[in-house]
């Protein structure tokens, strides 16, 4: 099978690709998801606070996902669920297997990536005790509660607080659980500031920051975690345990980029999002194939991961059609003093179609500095931030006139303190 742009994952990033990349003249377009439907995790987030910056309207999860949805089926994208990649080549060959069509290759001229991310599992963090049942991620127990519709516990201990897990603390807490706490291993929240407020403030839910679970207790079930304060180099503090009774706990301790194919293709990664390189038009070291949304960085707006991939739609279509400029004239950007990366990684302005959002978290919490970007010794932008944290990210929109008089082969955005 032949196609002239295949798409990896029918979530949001998945689908604005395929939107835009049809709305730019390819029409020979697959996308490839491997659920029973299309959506991606947005068919689990029943809560609101989704489409504000692209509908202008709050919606939940699965209404966000249904306009993309009923979108696709209007303009006639072809698409298979069920449907598993296997193996994506340099070459763009692409191996598949789902029920209906068993295993079968596909030669794709562009390909777009938009598998998502994944959580980090118990596994990932060490913690002693026996492997009782009540421990899950937030995301899972997000799936059973508001999609097949299992409770998965009365009395719960969150740790981390990134926004699957706070969201996590309301539902449990309105469908009847005892939500003891939220641990949290850093000095500050992971999560979205309005998740803070209207998750846990509002519910009178505890935040504890610099603590962490040490142990986990029972045998057939979870029957409490033991937690404990934490130095400045994030180990437990002796003397500080505190034993919590509880049936259930939830992970809610970071999102990692799903990138197997992405490694077995040999595409460049960045060690700091974990995600591919990424140019203007989002594409990755392969020419031809591209990455959008928490595939490339993790995200916290759906919103910015749907402007991400139209851009990676629009990079995929303007490749195929040949009308991508590979002229030697670009510049890399760099994230320094306080600014932990920056996305895209490599700007050729030629191909910018009218301005560039830079996509970026901090370090850490800082209050009245300046975020500036620098070519060279001059600086092209500043704006006062009066506090921002890596729980938000923040992001600089240059536009095409200002990128293409960029001198040095480095963009730099950094962090400056503002005297008061």
């Amino acid at each position: 099978m032949n196609k002239d742009l295949v798409i990896i994952g029918g979530g949001p990033a998945g689908l604005a690709a395929a939107i835009e990349a049809k709305k730019n003249g390819i029409d020979d377009i697959l996308i490839l998801e491997r659920d029973k439907r299309l959506g991606g995790i947005l068919q689990q987030c029943i809560h609101n606070g989704f489409g504000l910056h692209v509908f202008k309207e709050q919606l939940t999860g699965p209404e966000y996902a249904q306009r993309f949805i009923d979108e696709v089926e209007k303009l006639g994208i072809e698409y298979k669920l069920e449907s598993m990649v296997l193996h994506l080549g340099e070459d763009k060959k692409i191996i598949v297997l789902n029920p209906k069509d068993g295993l079968f290759e596909i030669q794709a001229k562009a390909v777009v990536l938009a598998m998502g991310c994944r959580e980090r599992t118990r596994g990932a963090l060490n913690i002693p005790g026996n492997r009782p049942a009540g421990v899950f991620t937030a995301g899972a127990a997000q799936r059973f509660v508001n999609m097949e519709g299992y409770m998965v516990g009365k009395k719960v201990v969150i740790l981390g607080s990134g926004d699957i897990g706070l969201i996590m603390a309301r539902r449990m807490t309105i469908e009847g659980a005892e939500v003891k706490m939220v641990v949290e291993l850093m000095p500050y929240s992971t999560g979205l500031k309005r998740n803070i407020v209207q998750c846990l403030e509002d519910f009178d839910i505890p935040l504890l920051f610099n603590h962490t679970v040490t142990k986990i207790h029972g045998k057939e079930r979870v029957e409490g975690v033991t937690i404990a304060k934490v130095d400045d180099k994030r180990q437990p503090i002796e003397g500080t345990e505190l034993f919590v009774e509880c049936d259930t706990l939830l992970l809610s301790v970071g999102l990692i980029p799903e990138n197997e194919l992405t490694r077995e293709t040999k595409i460049e990664i960045n060690p700091v999002t974990n995600g591919a390189y990424v140019n203007e038009l989002m594409e990755t070291s392969i020419e031809g194939i591209f990455a959008c949304g928490n595939v490339v960085h993790v995200h916290d707006l759906v919103d910015f991961v749907t402007q991400e991939s139209f851009l990676a739609g629009y990079g995929a279509a303007k490749y195929i059609k040949g009308e991508k400029s590979n002229s030697a004239n670009k510049f890399k950007t760099k994230g320094l003093n306080g600014i932990r990366y920056v996305v895209p990684n490599i700007i050729h302005p030629e191909n910018v179609k009218d301005a560039v959002n830079f996509y970026m978290r901090v370090s850490d919490v800082y209050h009245n500095v300046n975020l500036i970007v620098k070519d060279g010794d001059k600086v092209l932008y500043k704006l006062r931030k009066n506090h921002v944290s890596p729980g938000e990210m923040e992001n600089v929109k240059l536009s095409k006139e200002i990128l293409q008089k960029v001198e040095g082969d480095e963009l730099v955005f950094e962090l400056e303190e503002v005297a008061i």
